[in-house]
């Protein structure tokens, strides 16, 4: 006997995902991914002037808005053959640096935590037992038996009121919970302080970026925001920046190991094979020899051999997608050729396309990062990394699951956030010592060009090909994060990276499936609306809502 999970619209910052899961004996035994939603932004790029691309791109997302800007600007500077002054470089890692930050303290708190934090047992927790734990594990300011009170009052009085808004509709109870009321009261309050933080993040990108979302000073050839470039408006963004950081070194980490000692166990499952990145941060002109996140390929769970990434060895599928049946192509040659069809699990199923590198699935994000960097010697990736899993008393292998996805979260937005502090530095340096410089002038080359950005943000590795002729845009793609992670079987029928790491996911109540919104949500794929379970052995159809 099994029964047929349909989880689905389960939303994302790219779309609508539909996740499809065959359950048997209590664990998942198959899996399908399934992109809703059609955009079509590549095709309406064509014809247009390049330096359209980027304004059109980042709006693809209102989330991640940066993250497509830069991804976009990258290759049509990479087309024209512009370089960007030094300051223009150290301003869009800061910018690029505040989004993932922003990014990851959201996905962990208010996307991710609630699969783990139980906040209705919350409102049983003693006060008392509650700030001591948080003392044990944080040397944040904010706390205290007082703070901790108030914090239980609120949610009692919003848990009686019986309108729980965005807590409303999930698993409260649900037996795969582990933590005390206590761990969950101290995760609740900082759910709530959260909030506050990731709004400096958002007033960061306005500073230099000009507004947020959608920032509009980074332009082709640098950045227009030059009034800005002041000892003042620099020290702002970085007071914003120590309050982010302490947030992230005080709550963030100390959080994410308070709540992963007790669910262990995740740490082997949820898994996938294959981690690719395009690396980011440069702190030169040498790319990508001078990435702060490098760029790796690891085949295999192999850390011991992890060569360059190529993005010639790029293929996207649409064996399984909703598009003109073709070749695999690369993207730099891609197609985006629309052909709706029925929901077919055996034939095709969803909008995505299938993204394969050398013919394999490659899960992209903030572990593939770490893993990279971890196998390359990163230095202080290792030091968070090893600190990381000797406070676990895990071994190496826990990385690769859903308790490291999550983990490698936690552990780049502290790295990076450290890093910062040292851009800010870099910069204010530049300037009183009088270089403003921010923006390359360029000139639209003569005939046929073209370019790619490749970078890594939030979600993972993105990368965007522009061909430009006769100064208009003649093709377009990109590959996004989410396409790679959720994208579906290839032609040789290779499961998808989220497709893959379901498989072995235990399942305790097929009507309350938490654990496969676990593994779903450790990718970063927002939030889920509505599971839809239907037992084809019972002859059964339920829907359950979720949080």
């Amino acid at each position: 006997m099994h029964d047929i999970l349909r989880i689905d619209p389960v939303t994302r910052i790219e779309g609508h995902l539909g996740i499809e899961v065959k359950v048997k004996d209590g664990k998942v035994v198959d899996a399908w991914s399934s992109g809703t939603l059609f955009r079509g932004i590549e095709n309406i790029l064509i014809g247009r002037d390049p330096a359209d691309a980027p304004v059109f791109t980042q709006r693809s997302c209102g989330v991640c808005t940066y993250s497509h800007l830069i991804g976009s600007l990258r290759a049509v500077e990479s087309a024209i053959g512009v370089t960007i002054p030094p300051n223009a470089r150290i301003i869009r890692n800061l910018l690029h640096g505040a989004q993932l930050i922003a990014d990851h303290i959201v996905h962990f708190y208010h996307l991710h935590a609630l699969d783990w934090v139980d906040v209705i047992s919350a409102i049983s927790a003693d006060v008392n037992k509650t700030a001591a734990l948080a003392d044990s594990v944080s040397n944040w300011e904010k706390g205290g038996v007082k703070f901790y009170t108030q914090v239980k009052k609120r949610l009692k009085t919003f848990v009686d009121s019986g309108q729980l808004g965005p807590l409303n509709n999930a698993y409260w109870g649900h037996p795969a919970y582990k933590l005390p009321p206590e761990a969950n009261l101290m995760a609740a309050a900082h759910y709530i302080e959260a909030l506050r933080v990731q709004t400096r993040a958002a007033k960061m990108l306005s500073i230099f970026g000009g507004k947020a979302p959608h920032p509009d000073a980074p332009v082709v050839g640098g950045l227009t925001c030059i009034r800005d470039l002041t000892p003042d408006r620099i020290a702002e963004f970085k007071f914003m920046w120590k309050d982010i950081q302490d947030f992230v070194e005080n709550v963030y980490m100390p959080d994410l190991l308070a709540v992963a000692s007790f669910y262990k166990d995740w740490g082997a499952i949820g898994g996938t094979t294959n981690f690719l990145t395009w690396g980011d941060f440069p702190q030169t002109d040498k790319e990508p020899e001078s990435f702060f996140m490098p760029r790796g390929i690891i085949m295999n769970r192999n850390l011991k051999n992890v060569k360059m990434s190529d993005p010639s060895k790029v293929l996207e599928h649409v064996e399984h997608s909703w598009y003109k049946k073709g070749k695999p192509k690369h993207p730099a040659e891609g197609e985006t050729l629309p052909e709706a069809g029925e929901y077919d699990r055996g034939k095709k199923y969803t909008w995505l396309k299938a993204p394969r590198y050398n013919g394999e699935p490659c899960e992209v994000g903030p572990l593939a990062r770490v893993l990279v960097a971890y196998a390359k010697g990163h230095k202080e990736i290792k030091e968070a990394v090893d600190g990381t899993l000797k406070t676990l008393d895990v071994p190496v292998d826990a990385l690769f699951s859903t308790l490291g996805r999550t983990a490698a979260r936690a552990i780049e937005t502290v790295v990076i956030g450290r890093q910062m502090g040292g851009w800010i530095n870099e910069l204010l340096a530049n300037i009183k010592n009088g270089d403003d410089k921010i923006y390359q002038s360029w000139k639209m080359p003569e005939g046929t060009v073209k370019g790619a950005g490749l970078n890594d943000v939030a979600r993972g590795a993105l990368g965007h090909w522009i061909e430009i002729e006769k100064g208009k845009i003649k093709n377009y793609q990109y590959v996004v994060p989410s396409t790679w992670n959720l994208g579906p079987r290839c032609s040789k029928g290779k499961l998808g990276p989220v497709e893959q790491a379901l498989i072995g996911t235990p399942v305790q109540d097929v009507e309350k499936p938490i654990e496969v919104l676990r593994t779903i949500h450790s990718f970063d794929p927002c939030l889920a609306c509505a599971v839809h379970v239907v037992d084809y052995d019972k002859n059964k159809s339920f829907k359950a809502r979720v949080c």
